[in-house]
Order: C-alpha cells, then structure tokens, then sequence
C-alpha cells in the first residue's frame, strides 16, 4: 500500500508539472520532474536521519527545552534511564517546558516530551507514552513520515540528490519537518503495531504493561480530545481493545 501511494504521488506530480505554458504535456519536463521524485521515493535512510536531526535542532531551538537539572528532566532521565540505547537504536531525550499534553519522536532518535505530559500522569504511564514513540522509530514510521513529506513537498525536492540524499535545507523548511513530526497522523496498522512495542518494551523492562493502557484512559478522562497526543494519535474503545489484546498475548 505504501508502494502504490509513492506511485500515486508520482503520477500525480507528473501530470501536474508535465505541461507546457501552451497547456501541451512536455515530456521533456515531465521527466525532469519524474527523476526528482524518483530520487525521493528511495531516499537513504541515514540522510533522512541526518536531516531529521537538522530539523529537531530547529524544533528545540523555537522551544524552551529543560536544562540537566531542571526537576522536570531529572525526573524524565530516571524514566528512560537504560532507553539511550535501546533495540540497537539510539534515543535523545529531552523536555519542553510547554503546557501541550504531547510527546513526539523523530526517525534519528530523538525524543521530546512535554512538560504539560509529565504533569498529566505518573513515571509508569510517561515511559509507556515513551515506549509508544519509541516504537514509531523503531518500526520507521517516523521515517517514512518525513520521506513522504520530502517526496510530496516540491521546493524540498531541489534538495534530493541523484544518490537519494538530502542536501541542504532552510530553516523554514527543517521547521516545516519538525512541524510534521510533531503532528504526525499515523495509520491505524501504525498505532497498533506501535501500541503493542510499547507493551512488549514496559513487559522487557519489568514494568506493568498495563501502564500503555491506563496512560490512554488517563488522558481520555482528564483532557478527551483537548490532549495533543491523542489527537494526533486517535484512541477510541477499540485500540483499548486491542491494547487489551496485546497484554493478553504476552
């Protein structure tokens, strides 16, 4: 299905941007257009990293991020202490000092937890939040994300080089990057598989993995669909479920 949607956008910017100003189709053009968005659809990994790190430098930078010993980081370092390298990935974890009920991961690792997401449970259910973002990485949800964002986005495209590497960016594109990690909307099948990582990570560490389910009730009840992390990662009675099932299936 991702297959088939890389080929969607393509021929859809093809069409698009395949025109002469005389409205005639220029092949020429058309497949200029074409090796751009090729070069995207196999983007290396290690460049979309690399420039996922670029973007979260951007990101902390529009933020108050939490020094070393401010309580809200300490507090965030016991939590993931043993996480930094986890699953043969390495995590960067820090706070922002913002009221938003959210926490966002990115596809090289780094890891942002609102202060707002610490204040609304305990340390069980922020490592399961944690766990649940971990899994998005893990999984290369996160990747995936900002490849499709590359891909779709027509200034960046100037950026891809013939290897499938990023090249330079500007800030407001980097910000525009950031922007899409912080609000990604994830598929079901994504939130699943993420959900059920995040189970078997709180069962691996020797923590409740009940914890994954009571973190979504705890939002549901205190803030419903005002909570940034259920907004952009829909819950309902059957992801319940199915969290239910996960634990079930340990």
């Amino acid at each position: 299905m991702k297959q088939l949607t890389c080929v969607v956008a393509m021929m859809a910017v093809l069409g698009a941007s395949g025109c002469a100003q005389d409205g005639s189709f220029d092949s020429n053009k058309a497949m200029a257009v074409g090796m751009g968005v090729a070069q995207a659809v196999t983007l290396n990994e290690e460049s979309v990293k690399q420039t996922a790190s670029l973007a979260a430098k951007e990101m902390d930078s529009k933020n108050q991020v939490a020094g070393a010993s401010n309580p809200y980081s300490r507090r965030l370092e016991n939590i993931t202490a043993g996480l930094d390298n986890y699953r043969g990935l390495s995590f960067d974890f820090k706070v922002y000092l913002a009221p938003e009920v959210n926490a966002f991961a990115m596809a090289d690792g780094t890891v942002r937890v609102y202060s707002g997401l610490l204040d609304a449970m305990p340390d069980d259910q922020v490592l399961a939040v944690i766990g649940h973002e971990i899994g998005h990485v893990y999984h290369k949800h996160s990747y995936e994300q900002m490849q499709q964002k590359i891909l779709t986005d027509s200034a960046m495209q100037a950026a891809v080089s013939v290897g499938g590497t990023v090249g330079e960016l500007t800030q407001g594109q980097l910000g525009q990057l950031a922007y899409v990690a912080v609000n990604a909307r994830f598929s079901q099948q994504d939130e699943l598989e993420s959900d059920t990582f995040a189970v078997k990570m709180l069962k691996n560490l020797g923590q409740d993995p009940y914890a994954m389910k009571r973190a979504i009730q705890t939002l549901e009840s205190k803030y419903g669909s005002d909570s940034s992390f259920l907004s952009s990662h829909p819950s309902n009675k059957e992801r319940i479920k199915r969290i239910q099932k996960a634990i079930d299936q340990l």
